[in-house]
């Protein structure tokens, strides 16, 4: 299985990947206890895995919800011209917007798909005319508020 130019070489490796995505917080000895090998080399396959890339970061989830956040919203995006010298000053400006959570390049009737979060709709709004519609680069925006989410994933299933 490659990834990239990064190899995850056997079913240990996945199963690392696996209770890794499960609990980031797993001990080494637990974790090599559940794949079935000594702590050592355990934790050299994970650094191996982290030294690929192949396991970006560790990170804690939220509950966006239980820290104000009461606003999620997919936010769709024209350029004024769609060019490369464009896409990387607009690209730029939003990884400096930290209610950003995603932006997606996309093909067909507009260039960018961010997903967007804030803590009201006044917030939002806020956001929205004087940050986003303020990057010199943006023709157009069309915002879908998120009513509920009834489901969302952040466990990546390892193929096999």
């Amino acid at each position: 299985m490659s990834y990239g130019d990064s190899r995850v070489t056997d079913k240990t490796d996945r199963r690392i990947l696996e209770l890794l995505q499960a609990n980031a917080r797993i001990s080494n000895a637990d974790l090599a206890e559940q794949v079935n090998l000594s702590p050592t080399p355990c934790l050299r396959r994970v650094r191996r895995l982290e030294e690929q890339g192949v396991i970006k970061q560790y990170v804690a989830e939220l509950d966006r919800e239980k820290i104000g956040l009461h606003i999620s919203a997919f936010v769709f995006i024209q350029l004024e011209r769609n060019s490369l010298e464009n896409g990387a000053a607009f690209e730029q400006a939003v990884k400096e917007l930290e209610e950003v959570m995603d932006c997606f390049v996309l093909t067909g009737e507009h260039d960018y798909l961010l997903r967007v979060v804030s803590e009201d709709l006044s917030s939002y709004e806020k956001f929205v005319k004087e940050k986003l519609a303020g990057i010199p680069q943006v023709a157009k925006i069309d915002t879908t508020i998120i009513l509920n989410q009834v489901m969302s994933r952040s466990r990546l299933p390892i193929p096999r």
